[in-house]
């Protein structure tokens, strides 16, 4: 009976290292290491919360860039109505001809209306000015949060271009505060930009470190496992051939008995 022992014995261990090596995972069950399941689990929680917050804050990167794609345009068309303005002044032109330079001006002004007005990401207007408290991100697994393009406002209205017209005379200087402040928008959202990237590189990094500490601690040693199956496959062998040579023992002497009897 104790071959037969044996053999159960190796029977139900080697299920167990099939398991393990086909899963990868040396923690199968609390029974398996119940404080190290219980840090691998911890780890876990934490490397899904730093891979969450860098999606979070690439989404955020997307929404400055979009943010300072407009702002863009805005500039650009900013630097035409100056250029317009400038050649409104000189004096070879008549007041019909500034009349054809303020219907272009307007033209640029209503493009830089509309793109305050309309650029949105993900359904949210961005230059309207309605974000007053800014964009809420979570950025890592402590749910610690940033906030970006908050009080961005480039309508004519708060640029003070609303009604900027050469035909009735005009002060300069409105169209340099503009440019102003709307350069002033995009180099906020390029620093915000930078801070989210070192924010995402630091997630990157402990999502990495956390990874490679929960893969030491829970996963299993494969060239282990295999080694150690094929030496449960050999003794089970080797206890087979003893247990059918023992058999075989028995079975002869019991012939050598009945042959006397």
């Amino acid at each position: 009976m104790s071959g037969i022992s044996a053999i159960n014995r190796i029977n139900t261990t080697s299920p167990y290292l099939y398991g393990h090596i086909a899963s990868g995972n040396r923690l199968m069950s609390a029974a398996d290491g119940a404080s190290d399941l219980a840090i691998v689990e911890k780890e876990k929680s934490q490397v899904t919360g730093y891979n969450t917050g860098t999606k979070n804050l690439s989404d955020g990167i997307s929404l400055l860039n979009t943010s300072d794609s407009a702002l863009g345009s805005i500039t650009d068309s900013l630097q035409r109505i100056r250029s317009l303005a400038l050649q409104s002044t000189n004096a070879t032109l008549n007041n019909s001809n500034r009349q054809e330079i303020q219907k272009e001006i307007e033209h640029l002004k209503q493009g830089i209306e509309h793109v305050a007005t309309q650029s949105r990401f993900n359904g949210m207007n961005i230059l309207d000015g309605s974000q007053n408290n800014g964009v809420r991100l979570v950025a890592d697994a402590d749910g610690a949060s940033v906030t970006v393009n908050h009080s961005v406002n480039s309508t004519l209205e708060s640029l003070g271009i609303a009604d900027f017209d050469v035909t009735k005379g005009f002060d300069l200087q409105a169209i340099d505060d503009a440019l102003a402040k709307v350069t002033s928008s995009r180099s906020s959202l390029g620093a915000q930009s930078n801070a989210l990237e070192h924010a995402i590189n630091y997630n990157d990094y402990a999502s990495v470190n956390l990874t490679a500490s929960q893969s030491r601690m829970g996963d299993s040693d494969i060239a282990k496992m295999v080694q150690e199956l094929k030496h449960q496959q050999t003794l089970q062998s080797v206890s087979v051939m003893l247990q059918k040579k023992k058999m075989e023992q028995q079975g002869q002497k019991m012939s050598g008995l009945l042959m006397f009897q």
